[in-house]
């Protein structure tokens, strides 16, 4: 992720936020309640992540446990401790830039352009430190890293509820930004309820299947006072879907005056099946899933007339 963020910022001279879907997230949301292999369906659940049941299956793993609660909390705790270790401690220090480097990168293709990039980064930070500009301040030897997940599981998500005792706003504690899934951002809907009270940044799932006016009315309960960076919308749709959907949702979102920000979710949507039966994805769909979504959200104005494709 530092690696990402180094080459976004250098290449594109802006600022990057660093928000990654860890520590917290450990609910699966499933469309079918039942699961069934090579004929079989279990008389009991479908996986529905480790902070509920197993995925062996069978049916003793896929018996709800309230254990995995705690367990479920415990290992978020650790993770972010991990996190405030490398953002802090040193390791995230523009000046090791080239050590921010996988094993299994080093000697690909890849891996040489990151280090070719990363070398004309630590040359600009030595320039600095020679032209006598400090190189210590905490912008450049710190890192912020923010978590996100969906917010699924509800009871989890209310019992790391806090009311802050300055502003009196509240705040879940189990992630800086929560998402609502394409599965439950039901208008009247429990996650919704939930999400709208409290102060967290918001991530809204939107798939081809979400009508442009109800993703307005979304917006507009979630963020009913209009702030800008409460709320972002998070594409999740195949390619040939964004041609014809996305420009839709941003027109009618632009077209109410909601202040959002736009995510690109290349991945889901995108999904096949491999003929060994495992799900995979395709990189040439996920590669024109992201070009198209960055043509569409970089437009002034999106409407379906202002956009060809060929």
């Amino acid at each position: 992720m530092l690696q990402m963020a180094v080459i976004l910022t250098f290449g594109g001279q802006m600022p990057t936020i660093k928000v990654g879907r860890l520590g917290g997230q450990f609910a699966k949301p499933r469309s079918n309640p039942t699961e069934t292999r090579d004929g079989v369906t279990l008389p009991l659940y479908t996986y529905r992540g480790d902070i509920i049941n197993g995925d062996t299956f069978d049916e003793k793993s896929r018996v709800p446990d309230p254990e995995r609660l705690i367990k479920a909390y415990n290992q978020s705790a650790s993770t972010l401790n991990l996190l405030r270790g490398f953002t802090h401690g040193g390791f995230a220090d523009l000046q090791r830039v080239t050590q921010w480097n996988l094993d299994f990168l080093r000697h690909s293709t890849q891996g040489d352009r990151y280090l070719e990039l990363s070398q004309r980064v630590q040359d600009a930070v030595g320039f600095m430190a020679a032209a006598g500009l400090t190189t210590r301040h905490p912008i450049m030897t710190t890192a912020e890293l923010w978590t996100s997940h969906e917010c699924l599981h509800l009871q989890y998500e209310q019992a790391l509820t806090r009311e802050d005792s300055i502003s009196g706003m509240y705040y879940d504690c189990s992630g800086h930004m929560l998402w609502v899934g394409e599965r439950t951002r039901q208008l009247d809907g429990a996650h919704v309820e939930f999400l709208r009270g409290i102060s967290n940044p918001l991530g809204v799932k939107v798939s081809d299947k979400l009508d442009p006016s109800e993703l307005v009315k979304l917006c507009e309960i979630l963020n009913p006072h209009n702030k800008p960076g409460r709320l972002t919308i998070i594409t999740r749709m195949g390619a040939e879907n964004m041609r014809v959907k996305l420009p839709h949702m941003i027109g009618a979102v632009r077209q109410a005056g909601m202040i959002v920000t736009w995510v690109s979710n290349p991945m889901h949507g995108n999904t096949i099946r491999a003929p060994c039966g495992l799900k995979t994805r395709s990189f040439d769909a996920t590669r024109l899933s992201s070009g198209l979504s960055l043509m569409f959200m970089s437009k002034r104005e999106a409407t379906p007339e202002v956009f060809t494709w060929r």
